[in-house]
């Protein structure tokens, strides 16, 4: 009888739930794998946590992937220690939503997703500023969804 030499084992890790690839709504999207179900919390928004006011007023890019938290001091900047979150985009009739849980945000299916599916979260952008030709021109809204409002920043009650 012969022995094998102990060798490494190889384990695999399982695959997840969600991909990131092209999106045909903007950029990078994220997508669904296999089946995820309704209230299913997919993914946690993960970054550094910087203080708004250490944010720079000229960013370069107007498409940022900071996450604003209920505080209103702290955000959630993934470009440091992010992960597939930041690539969520927004929809006016999103499949998604981001709920804060002791100052972390995870991302909940509102309903049933299937595989191949993009997933979406309503940013609901907030400005503190006057809205200008500018800022809502930044805020445009590419879903084309047929509840679109035309923009990604708040629904005005």
């Amino acid at each position: 009888m012969t022995r094998k030499k102990p060798g490494k084992i190889k384990t695999r890790k399982p695959a997840g739930r969600i991909e990131v690839r092209k999106s045909g709504v903007h950029g990078r999207g994220v997508y669904a794998t296999k089946p995820i179900s309704k209230g299913a919390r997919i993914i946690e928004y993960t970054g550094k946590r910087v203080l708004w006011e250490e944010v720079p007023n000229d960013l370069n890019d107007p498409h940022t992937f900071l996450f604003g938290l209920d505080n209103g001091k702290d955000v959630i900047d993934p470009t440091t220690g992010g992960n597939e979150a930041r690539w969520i985009n927004h929809s006016c009739d999103p499949n998604c939503e981001a709920i804060e849980e002791n100052g972390r945000v995870f991302i909940y299916a509102l309903r049933n997703l299937r595989p191949g599916e993009e997933l979406f979260y309503d940013y609901a952008l907030q400005v503190d500023e006057p809205i200008t030709s500018e800022v809502a021109e930044e805020s445009r809204c590419f879903c084309r969804t047929s509840r679109c409002r035309g923009t990604m920043l708040e629904a005005k009650s």
